[in-house]
This record gives C-alpha cells, sequence and structure tokens, in this order.
C-alpha cells in the first residue's frame, strides 16, 4: 500500500506547486454561485494524467468531471482545489485532496496545504501524519471547552438546514469556524486543532482522504445520526470520539425539532423597544 501513499503525495506535491503558480487567476461561475478557475482544471488534468500513466487499471473520480474506469475495485476520489472559492479571492484555506479506496474503503488519503506547507497523510491500519510525524486528535472532553467547525454550500445557503445546527452548536461550544475548505477542518480534526467538524452535502472527494486521516489518528467518523459513513450519503460527523456523543446527542435533538438555545430577537426589534 505505501506505493500507493507515496504516489498520492509526489501527485499532490506537484499540483500545490502549480496552483501556487495560478494564485490571481480570473474565475468563473459553473452554477448559479459555484466558482471554477483555470486553477481547478489545470490541477486536474495534471493529477488525471499522473494517475492513469502510474495506476491505469484504476478508477479516477475526480470534482471538475473526471470519470475513468468505474468499474475497478480500486478507485482514487480527486479534489484538484478544495475551497475554490478561498483561492479565488486569495483567502488562505485551500489544498489539494487525493483518497484511494479499495471496494468503497478508503486504504490511503492526503491532504496537501502548499500554503502552509503541511502535508496531511494516512493509511489505513498504519496511522496519520503531518509532515511525516504521527499526529493524533485533541484529547478534550467537554463540548463545552471544544472548538469545532462546519460549512455551508456555494448554493442556496438561505435554504439550507444547517443554519439550526451552526446555532446550536455554537452556542454549545467555545466557538464554530467556518473555513471553507472540508478536506482541511477534516484534517485539523485529526491534527488536534479541532475537536470536531460536520457538514452536510458534500461530494465523495471533499471527505475520502479527511475522513481516513481522523479514524487513523485515533478519531470517530459517523453518519449524523450515529450511523456508519457513506461517502455518498448526506451529511458527514468527524470528532475526536470523545466529544462524539454530545455532539449527536444535539443532533438528536435538532432532527426532533427541539432547541435548547432560541434564537435571540432581531436586533432592529430590540432597539425599537428601547427607543420607543
Amino acid at each position: 500500500m505505501g506505493s500507493y501513499l507515496d504516489a498520492a503525495i509526489e501527485i499532490a506535491r506537484e499540483a500545490g506547486q502549480l496552483l501556487l503558480a495560478h494564485r490571481g487567476v480570473a474565475f468563473e461561475l459553473k452554477g448559479d454561485f459555484d466558482l471554477v478557475t483555470a486553477a481547478d482544471r489545470a490541477s486536474e488534468n495534471l493529477i488525471v494524467k499522473r494517475l492513469r500513466e502510474r495506476f491505469p487499471e484504476h478508477g479516477i473520480v475526480a470534482e471538475e468531471g473526471g470519470r475513468a474506469e468505474m468499474n475497478s475495485k480500486l478507485r482514487w476520489y480527486v479534489d484538484p482545489l478544495d475551497g475554490t472559492t478561498n483561492f479565488a479571492h486569495g483567502y488562505p484555506q485551500w489544498n489539494v485532496t487525493l483518497a484511494l479506496a479499495q471496494q468503497g474503503e478508503v486504504i490511503a488519503g492526503v491532504v496537501f496545504d502548499p500554503l502552509n506547507r503541511e502535508l496531511f497523510t494516512a493509511e489505513r491500519g498504519a496511522g496519520a501524519r503531518l509532515n511525516g510525524a504521527p499526529m493524533r486528535v485533541s484529547k478534550g472532553r467537554v463540548l463545552n471547552d471544544a472548538l469545532v467547525s462546519t460549512g455551508f454550500p456555494s448554493r442556496k445557503r438561505h435554504q439550507n438546514v444547517n443554519i439550526h445546527f451552526y446555532y446550536q452548536l455554537a452556542m454549545a461550544t467555545h466557538g464554530v469556524r467556518r473555513g471553507g475548505s472540508a478536506a482541511l477542518d477534516l484534517a485539523y480534526t485529526a491534527c488536534g486543532r479541532l475537536e470536531a467538524f460536520w457538514e452536510f452535502g458534500l461530494n465523495p472527494w471533499d471527505m475520502a482522504a479527511g475522513t481516513l486521516l481522523v479514524e487513523e489518528a485515533g478519531g470517530k467518523i459517523s453518519g449524523m445520526q450515529g450511523e456508519r459513513l457513506d461517502l455518498h450519503g448526506r451529511y458527514v460527523l468527524a470528532d475526536n470520539g470523545l466529544v462524539h456523543e454530545e455532539m449527536l446527542d444535539i443532533f438528536r435533538e435538532i432532527f426532533q425539532g427541539r432547541f435548547r438555545y432560541e434564537m435571540p430577537p432581531l436586533p432592529a426589534a430590540d432597539w425599537e423597544v428601547r427607543v420607543g
């Protein structure tokens, strides 16, 4: 398996350097609000080419449209530029991510952050590493002291149910971050910078590598109702394992329409009361 991970590392580093050279390029819309840049396409073309050269029999699933050998038992999930909106605006939170799955189980994963020169890697059963050094999830046991993260879709954010989860977790934890890169959120959970991460509507290439990082760093991965994670499912919960049940308790309440914390009144209404 090591040869697979070594290849993924080499390819991710090469793609990362290509992306660094593309900073500042123009972007366009690929949906109502989703961005795509020349960097996305160039990075994906590079990664797919390298994978086909090394592993012509493997399947490839890539964000910007790459599909090949989908019946293969070994399948690569590729996000050539995770955090495209951040990249397009010069916000320093983006990465390259590759993962290899064997008959649906992720066995190797890489998340590479070129700007910060951070390489997160994992092999099934062999642990997770940050720049070659072993990494572990945090030891935080109490949700009230936890720093957690989530994300929102580019399109129809005003209709996204996650706003309810965001508010409840913002009140129940030390804070909620929204970095704009699911792969980095998962990597930060794996290395202990975050206690937990959850999100709705991710694609397999968004989370395949990151979920393996968390598992191999000693954390817990599941669906948001505690079920086994489905890479093609509706949502993901990743955490250090110690706050897992607390997270699920809050999620369970919200799914049932119960809320621990009431939303505050609108500022305008409050202002009118105070000056009236």
